[in-house]
């Protein structure tokens, strides 16, 4: 995980309500700052901002829709990366159940302390992710044979 620790952050841009709309939808993993300014506008409230490399846009989409199977919602009921389970009605039970279908769908295993953490369909798309770089490459059962038939055809030559 990323980490941004500084005592002042300058952004200039023309206009300061579409930057700072920008910045905190961009900025997610906690980072804490004594001032910061956008051009004219300066600040010396301390402010908490977040960083974060934010996962695919499919892989969000995947969540949304598991998370609509698993609440029941309607099809047309509209998802953000940002909504929160507990928002959508589900209870410990239900994120369970998500977390579950989601291991499944993926063919991850989240540790439980993982899926204690997952609030938003963001974190849930962030760790599947994360999790998904981190699983060795499967071999299927043919590259295993031909690995096989060669090493029969290498102990032939020996």
């Amino acid at each position: 995980m990323a980490s941004l620790s500084t005592t002042s952050l300058s952004f200039k841009a023309p206009s300061i309500q579409s930057t700072t709309t920008r910045i905190y939808q961009v900025l997610r993993k906690a980072s804490s700052f004594q001032s910061i300014s956008f051009g004219r506008f300066q600040s010396s409230k301390r402010l908490r901002l977040q960083i974060s490399c934010a996962a695919k846009p499919e892989t969000v989409q995947k969540v949304s829709d598991i998370v609509k199977e698993q609440l029941a919602l309607s099809a047309d009921t509209a998802l953000t990366a940002e909504s929160k389970f507990s928002a959508l009605g589900a209870d410990s039970l239900d994120t369970v159940e998500i977390v579950m279908a989601l291991e499944e769908k993926f063919d991850i295993s989240v540790e439980e302390t993982d899926a204690q953490n997952i609030t938003t369909i963001q974190e849930a798309a962030d760790l599947i992710e994360d999790l998904v770089q981190k699983k060795p490459a499967a071999c299927s059962i043919v590259e295993l044979e031909k690995v096989m038939f060669y090493q029969r055809c290498i102990s032939s030559l020996v």
